[in-house]
């Protein structure tokens, strides 16, 4: 009797996707870097969120690359620690802002504008290379997700 179940997934990365890893991983700690110093500067709670949101793909990113050679289940771990993160972050954003409602702090527009734009360039360029890694095992799919938020 013939089984009618799936083929299980490759346990094998797909090519170039270590690589791609790698190039979103040290564009988005660039990223974090610039926009975490500019969020103080300038006072702006949307930066320190995607400061952090940079961040949050930096782990994303360096979480995949250890699990890459990892069996399948490992990878689906990996998945669901990155789904977790990114709600942790998101509550840190939602009580900064908060508190910057509550003390009245206006942001600087130049230096949010500014690096805004940068912080969009970048998001763009590892989005646009990302995106033919978008279907896979969970890991890869999860890379996309985050990348992709």
């Amino acid at each position: 009797m013939a089984c009618s179940c799936p083929a299980p997934e490759s346990s094998s990365p797909a090519p170039g996707f270590r690589r791609a890893l790698w190039i979103a991983l040290w564009i988005n700690l660039a990223m974090f870097l610039v926009e975490g110093w500019a969020s103080f500067q300038s006072g702006s709670v949307s930066l320190m969120a995607d400061a952090i949101d940079f961040f949050g793909d930096s782990a994303n990113y360096v979480l995949s690359l250890s699990v890459l050679s990892m069996g399948l289940a490992w990878r689906g771990r990996a998945a669901m620690i990155k789904g977790l993160t990114m709600a942790a972050f998101g509550l840190v954003v939602w009580l900064r802002a908060i508190w910057v409602a509550q003390s009245g702090l206006t942001p600087e527009p130049l230096t949010m504008g500014a690096v805004g734009f940068l912080a969009l360039i970048a998001n763009v360029a590892v989005a646009l290379m990302l995106f033919r890694f978008r279907s896979g095992d969970s890991d890869m799919r999860s890379v996309w997700l985050c990348s992709r938020n």
